[in-house]
């Protein structure tokens, strides 16, 4: 299940925190603190129904719990004064306020887009893809001839685009070097470095393109 509120999306399946596309650090204690109030709104959830959840066979204080709250406001861009999402109900608990639209799975989207390379098929989300090294990228390629942030995967609407990062070892699409925005559609092949890649359209098996053979 993703969580989709203001530019941010909590995708469950994938354990990540994304704004307006790209990776925001959270802790996995600090996520699933996140995504347990996200299930739960607005319902108010009490310290120890949080103690439970996040550390079901361990005692800690709630201090610790507090520090985790603290995490995620930070990575929402908010404060405990100002809190837009998570709010605190003194001597009981928290509970996310605010709208919050419940998404289907990247991998059960009817309308979904890829990148395929060798065994591997990496959904890619509406918003901003970042193809690179760094282990926060989404398209996480983990290649000596990759830049930590490489080039970056675009999806609007029915648009998508490819554009390179300032790579060291440059991009390629269809066989010629990316070195402005780029419209990619299904079946393309794609090399960031000397990595290759075929970007694709949702299908039942996300490593054949539903392009039909000419």
């Amino acid at each position: 299940m993703r969580f989709q509120f203001g530019d941010f999306i909590a995708d469950d399946e994938a354990r990540l925190l994304l704004h307006k596309g790209s990776a925001v650090h959270l802790s996995p204690k600090a996520f699933d603190l996140l995504l347990a109030l996200l299930r739960e709104r607005p319902r108010a959830l009490r310290k120890e129904d949080l103690h439970s959840r996040i550390w079901p066979d361990t005692f800690v204080s709630d201090a610790s719990l507090a520090m985790l709250v603290a995490e995620a406001r930070a990575a929402l861009g908010e404060s405990a004064r100002t809190p837009r999402y998570v709010r605190t109900l003194h001597r009981h608990g928290y509970a996310f306020q605010g709208p919050a639209n419940e998404l289907a799975s990247a991998s059960q989207a009817e309308a979904g887009y890829w990148l395929v390379t060798g065994a591997t098929q990496i959904p890619l989300l509406p918003g901003d893809n970042i193809v690179g090294r760094d282990p926060k990228a989404r398209v996480w390629l983990d290649a000596p001839s990759v830049s930590r942030q490489h080039a970056r995967i675009r999806i609007n609407d029915d648009r998508v685009t490819l554009e390179d990062l300032g790579s060291k070892n440059g991009t390629r699409a269809r066989d010629q070097r990316v070195t402005s925005l780029t419209d990619i559609t299904n079946g393309d092949e794609l090399l960031f470095g000397s990595v290759r890649a075929s970007f694709r359209t949702w299908s039942a098996d996300p490593t054949r393109t539903d392009v039909e053979p000419s």
